[in-house]
């Protein structure tokens, strides 16, 4: 497992599928695992003692908390998590597996799992191929990337090589 070293840990509310996301997104990530789970205790108001209050769970080297509070609050595109990938195997992998049960497609590379989180899936070359010198490359890779709901990493790339 790699050492975690960051100070700040994302909390995730759910209303009662916490450690469903956790397990779900630990099969999907190397390097993952569920670190802890509490519990509701029986002295709190409601009708949930014993279940599932809390869950710790590493995501490749980041730590995350998932929190069944209810469901006075839910998940909008404001917050998302971006994976960088190398290749476009990587990014089919990750899309399918994040889509599964219940996912939905979004564009230029965004999805919400079947819990509502909202996640990017963009290759590595992305960033350099978006913030080139050269404007017009930077500006024909942007529209084909406006065209892509999944984002396709040769089409970027022919893009960014297209005469212009």
């Amino acid at each position: 497992m790699p050492k975690l070293n960051s100070k700040i840990t994302p909390c995730l509310w759910f209303d009662r599928e916490a450690l469903a996301a956790a397990e779900f997104y630990c099969a999907i990530f190397p390097n993952s695992r569920v670190t802890d789970v509490s519990r509701y205790p029986e002295n709190l108001p409601g009708d949930r003692a014993g279940e599932v209050l809390t869950v710790v769970f590493e995501l490749d080297g980041q730590r995350f908390r998932g929190l069944n509070g209810g469901p006075q609050f839910t998940f909008s595109e404001a917050i998302s998590f971006e994976i960088e990938v190398e290749t476009q195997g990587e990014l089919d992998r990750y899309w399918d597996a994040l889509l599964a049960d219940g996912g939905v497609e979004s564009q230029c590379g965004w999805l919400k799992d079947r819990f509502g989180l909202s996640w990017q899936v963009v290759p590595k070359q992305l960033g350099e191929l978006m913030t080139s010198e050269d404007k017009a490359k930077a500006g024909r890779v942007a529209a084909a990337m406006m065209q892509m709901v999944k984002l396709d990493i040769a089409a970027l790339e022919a893009a960014a090589a297209a005469a212009g």
